[in-house]
C-alpha cells in the first residue's frame, strides 16, 4: 500500500492529522513491540473521527466520510482548476490520478485484522455511525448530504478512472473548499488577518416570496444574470422605504443563482478597510462574488465611504471581473445631507459645491439603482391576501383586511414586512388556540 508521503497534489491537507495517524497505524498495528502505542493512537483517532462527525454532521462510514471531506475541502491547483469549468486532459489530470489511486486504497482498506489485533470491538460503530441530530455545527444538511453521497460513489468506484471522474464532477458541480460548498460568507479580522468565513444558517428566500415589485425584481435579476453568465454587469444599489424587500431580494437571487457559481460575502462599513484583502482572496476563483452591504448609509462625520469609493473606482489594479457590489439603503444618496450644506457656500466653505459633490458622488458609482417604495393601501391588502393564502390562514377576507389595517397602524405602516409580521401573528394565535 502506497503511503501518503507519496501524494503529489493532495499533500497540504487541512484536518489531515487523523489521516497521518491512521496511515502510521495501518503500517504498524501488527508489531508486538508497538502494541501499546498503536492502540493508544488508534483510540485517539477514533475520538477525532467522532468529534468530526459531531462538528460536520457525518454518519454512516466515518472513515470514508472523513477521506471525502479532505478531498472536497483541499484547494489545490487541480481542484480549483476543476471548479465550474472542469478539466479533461493534461499533466494535472495524470498527477491527480496518481493521488486518487492512493486515496482509493485508503477507502478500500480492510480493518478486520486491525480490529481483531487491537481488540477494538466498538469499531463497527465507527463504520456504521448513526447520528442523533440532522446535521452538524459547520455543515448544514444540504452540504453534509452532498459529501456523504460522494463518499458512497468513491467507495464503490471500480477503478481509479471512475474515482477521478467522480471527483471532477463534484468539483465542477459544487466547487471546492468553503467557497464552493457554502453560499454566503462574512468577514472577520482577527490575529490571523482577514478571513472569509461561511454563514451556515441562511434564510431560504425565493423571489416569488416577495409579493409585487415585479419591475425592481426584474431589473435586479437581469443585472445578476448578466453577471453570472460572464457578460458586463453593474454594481447595484437597492434603495427605498424600510420593510419593502430590498434585503430579501438579494437573498433570493443568491438562492436562484448559487448553482451557477454565485456567492455572497456580507461586509459592514466598519470593515471597509478590509475590502482590498477580501477581493485579493477571491479574485482568481471561478465563482462570481457579490459583496453585499446591507442598510448602507453614512453620517456626515463618517469617512468610511471613501474606502468604498476607492474600491469601486479601482486604483492601478483593475477591479476583478468576478466581483460586484450590491448595497441596500433607505437613503437615495447614502450620505446624510443637511440644509446647512447649502448654507456653507455662503458661510465659509470656499469650495462648498465640491464638498457637496464629494458627498453625493458615492451613489454614482452604482451603475444600477433600483427603487423599492412602500405599497399603497390596495397593494398592501393584496400582499396580505397572498401571504394569508400561502400560509393557509383561515379567516374571512373582510375580517382579515380589517385586522391587517389595524395592525399596520400600530406596527410601522404599509410595507411587506408589516404584512408578513401580521400573518406571523395570526399563525401564532392559531397554534396557541390549538394548544
Amino acid at each position: 500500500m502506497a503511503g501518503i508521503d507519496e501524494l503529489i497534489i493532495y499533500r497540504e491537507l487541512e484536518n489531515g492529522e487523523v489521516l497521518r495517524e491512521m496511515t502510521w497505524i495501518m503500517g504498524n498495528y501488527d508489531k508486538n513491540e508497538l502494541y501499546a502505542e498503536v492502540r493508544a493512537r488508534f483510540f485517539a483517532c477514533m475520538h477525532e473521527l467522532v468529534k468530526l462527525a459531531g462538528t460536520y454532521g457525518f454518519e454512516r462510514n466515518l472513515w470514508q466520510d472523513y477521506l471525502t471531506f479532505l478531498l472536497v475541502n483541499n484547494e489545490n491547483v487541480f481542484s480549483t482548476s476543476c471548479e465550474i469549468k472542469g478539466i479533461t486532459e493534461g499533466s494535472l489530470l495524470a498527477l491527480a490520478r496518481h493521488d486518487f489511486a492512493i486515496f482509493q486504497e485508503l477507502f478500500a482498506f480492510d480493518f478486520a485484522e486491525m480490529e481483531r489485533i487491537l481488540q477494538a470491538g466498538f469499531f463497527e460503530e465507527i463504520l456504521n455511525y448513526r447520528r442523533a441530530g440532522a446535521a452538524g455545527r459547520v455543515f448544514n444538511r444540504r452540504i453534509r448530504d452532498r459529501i456523504s453521497e460522494l463518499s458512497v460513489q468513491l467507495a464503490s468506484s471500480g477503478d481509479v478512472e471512475t474515482f477521478t471522474q467522480h471527483m471532477i464532477h463534484f468539483y465542477r458541480e459544487f466547487g471546492v473548499g468553503k467557497l464552493g460548498l457554502h453560499k454566503a460568507f462574512r468577514v472577520v479580522h482577527d490575529e490571523q488577518g482577514v478571513q472569509i468565513l461561511p454563514i451556515t444558517n441562511i434564510t431560504h428566500v425565493n423571489l416569488d416570496d416577495l409579493v409585487g415589485y415585479e419591475i425592481p425584481k426584474k431589473k435586479l435579476t437581469d443585472n445578476t444574470e448578466a453577471f453570472v453568465q460572464g457578460r458586463k454587469a453593474n454594481n447595484c444599489l437597492l434603495f427605498g422605504d424600510a420593510g419593502t424587500g430590498k434585503s430579501s431580494s438579494i437573498k433570493a437571487i443568491l438562492n436562484r443563482y448559487y448553482d451557477q457559481g454565485l456567492r455572497i460575502i456580507e461586509i459592514y462599513k466598519h470593515q471597509f478597510r478590509d475590502l482590498n484583502d477580501v477581493i485579493a482572496q477571491i479574485k482568481n476563483r471561478n465563482y462570481k462574488f457579490i459583496i453585499y452591504m446591507d442598510d448602507l448609509s453614512f453620517e456626515e462625520f463618517e469617512t468610511e465611504y471613501k474606502y468604498l469609493k476607492a474600491v469601486i473606482e479601482g486604483g492601478l489594479e483593475k477591479k476583478p471581473e468576478n466581483v460586484l457590489i450590491y448595497a441596500t439603503s433607505n437613503r437615495r444618496h447614502l450620505i446624510r445631507e443637511r440644509f446647512s450644506d447649502n448654507q456653507e457656500e455662503r458661510d465659509g466653505d470656499i469650495h462648498a459645491s465640491d464638498t457637496i459633490q464629494e458627498k453625493m458622488s458615492l451613489v454614482s458609482r452604482f451603475g444600477v439603482t433600483i427603487f423599492f417604495g412602500s405599497p399603497n393601501k390596495k397593494e398592501f391588502q393584496n400582499i396580505v391576501r397572498t401571504l394569508a393564502a400561502r400560509y393557509g390562514v383561515k379567516m374571512p377576507e373582510e375580517e382579515l383586511l380589517l385586522e391587517a389595517n389595524k395592525w399596520e397602524l400600530s406596527h410601522g405602516g404599509l410595507s411587506g414586512r408589516t404584512a408578513q409580521q401580521f400573518i406571523d401573528y395570526l399563525l401564532g394565535q392559531v397554534r396557541q388556540e390549538a394548544v
